[in-house]
């Protein structure tokens, strides 16, 4: 019984060091690992090993591990050796494409729709810009020009990302899309020099909107939501950090290596990724120069008159007094204007138009629609009677790139928002939820009924009209300007009280304390 144990022991352990030898971290498990995985439940299961066999199995098991280690700290003496060679900033993102990426991919693909679709997008993303740290890790820094066509692969991506939520301004999941879109520019820190950190910082934080907003409507109704935005906030505080120790004032570039070019060759992805993206196409052909060869000839040719010295003058023609206009008031009434000074600058004209057959995009269609339960009102222009009358509490109301047009919602709604609108006036009822005007420019906004908050955001002009019944609604601004707040009066007037645009913040020992500043005058 003894000799059995043993010899089980003996091979359970040659099993965990081939395991080690040919299983790579991170990957799949080797079928040799099931293998001992069931072994030893059976023999737990058959009381072939007591607990003292087991301690001492373990113990030897340890010992095999920490022996392969040692080995494995080799270049190239353990598994496929596909970190060889690759920077370490490099494997730094590969850390991060592994952990807060694969959990945000994970997450969108049990969501599914839209943002799974937008996740994969973002991916590509990703993997464009681990393309270019390959090739910043291996060349030096190239000309800015050049740089910029490295760079087109992930500002092409970037547009991809913004186009999906322009392109489904209708889906369920539309502040999902709005969050993504608004951070997604955060790619475009390698460009951000000396400070790429605090621009990642910035783009994260135009996310908050939209996603506070997500976690405010599934807080307690669907925990995968609320995971889905951590997991996606936690890939730009990764990113961050990851700036900070590895391109604090930008993008590292190698100090040996051949300059970096448009077609660098890009060494292959990690295991277990997705292939980097097709290079860039070819540059585009040079916009036409206008004889930029006639414009040196005519510049050399005038330095060449200036040379000349006195000489310039040789050719100028005498001016006999009859031919001057003070001494002959003659000239004076004869016909045609007589210019009293040089011409006024006017900014040249293009001579020529680089691309002729570029066309402005279509007009997009006004909308007014009860799609499930949000009313859309969209690209509506100079309509001054729209008006949604048959509202119910569970609907909302989305007005989007609306110019010079009225709309009055009856009755009770679940929240109203306002993007992107321009001249546009408001009146609602009663809203249960919130009013958020986001992006637009001189929009008025009248209450009739209650609503319990109202948030301005990214907003120049905006009058808030509030009634009798809704003195207690919170109004909540931020980067937003040239805000009024009228008040109702016992005379049916309104009385405007402008709402603070500029804050003085002070240090008081042990926190921060901001109050608005009261500009004289």
């Amino acid at each position: 019984m003894q000799a059995g144990k043993r010899g089980v022991e003996n091979s359970l352990v040659c099993l965990v060091t081939s395991v080690l030898l040919v299983t790579n971290a991170g990957s799949a498990p080797h079928p040799l690992e099931i293998g001992c995985k069931c072994a030893i439940a059976a023999g737990l299961s058959r009381g072939l090993w007591t607990a003292v066999d087991m301690e001492r199995l373990v113990e030897r098991l340890e010992k095999a591990v920490e022996r392969l280690e040692t080995v494995c700290q080799g270049p190239g003496m353990c598994g496929d050796g596909s970190s060889k060679g690759v920077a370490q900033y490099v494997q730094a993102f590969d850390a991060l494409l592994a952990g807060p990426v694969a959990e945000y991919i994970k997450i969108s693909k049990e969501v599914g729709g839209d943002v799974q679709k937008h996740a994969e997008m973002v991916h590509v993303g990703l993997m464009s810009e681990r393309a270019l740290l390959v090739v910043a890790s291996q060349h030096q820094q190239p000309a800015e020009n050049a740089f910029s066509l490295l760079l087109k692969p992930i500002s092409e991506q970037i547009q991809v990302v913004q186009n999906f939520r322009e392109k489904n301004r209708g889906s369920k999941l539309f502040n999902h899309l709005s969050a993504v879109s608004e951070s997604i520019p955060a790619l475009g820190w390698v460009a951000m020099a000396p400070k790429p950190g605090p621009y990642v910082k910035e783009m994260t934080d135009a996310a908050m909107f939209y996603t506070n907003r997500i976690l405010k409507e599934y807080k307690d109704v669907d925990k995968k939501q609320v995971d889905w935005v951590k997991a996606y906030l936690s890939i730009w505080t990764e990113l961050q950090a990851y700036i900070k120790e590895y391109h604090t004032t930008g993008l590292t570039w190698s100090k040996t290596g051949p300059v970096a070019t448009e077609g660098a060759k890009l060494p292959s992805t990690p295991a277990g990724a997705a292939p980097p993206p097709p290079g860039p196409p070819p540059p585009p052909a040079p916009a036409p120069t206008c004889s930029s060869t006639d414009e040196t000839a005519s510049r050399s040719a005038l330095f060449a008159q200036i040379n000349r010295g006195e000489g310039i003058t040789s050719g100028l023609r005498h001016v006999s007094d009859d031919m001057k206009t003070h001494k002959n008031p003659a000239l004076k009434n004869q016909g045609g204007p007589v210019r009293s000074g040089p011409k006024p600058f006017t900014a040249p004209k293009p001579a020529c138009n680089a691309n002729p057959s570029q066309k402005t995009s279509p007009k997009a269609p006004a909308l007014l629609e009860l799609e499930g339960k949000k009313w859309r009102v969209e690209n509506q222009e100079n309509a001054t009677n729209l008006v949604i009358s048959d509202t119910e509490l569970k609907q909302v109301a989305y007005v989007f790139k609306c110019t010079n047009s009225t709309l009055q919602i009856k009755g009770k709604i679940n929240s109203i928002t306002l993007d992107n609108c321009k001249k546009l006036g408001l009146v609602f009822d009663d809203v249960v939820g919130i009013v958020e005007i986001i992006n637009s420019r001189d929009v008025k906004v009248q209450v009739m009924g209650k609503v319990p908050t109202i948030s301005i955001n990214k907003t120049d002009g905006c009058h808030v009209y509030l009634s009798k019944s809704s003195l207690d609604c919170e109004i909540v601004s931020a980067k937003s300007s040239e805000m009024n707040v009228l008040i109702p009066t016992e005379g049916g007037d309104f009385t405007e009280f402008p709402v603070p645009e500029q804050f003085k913040t002070v240090w008081n020992g042990q926190k921060l304390v901001t109050t608005v500043t009261e500009i004289a005058g």
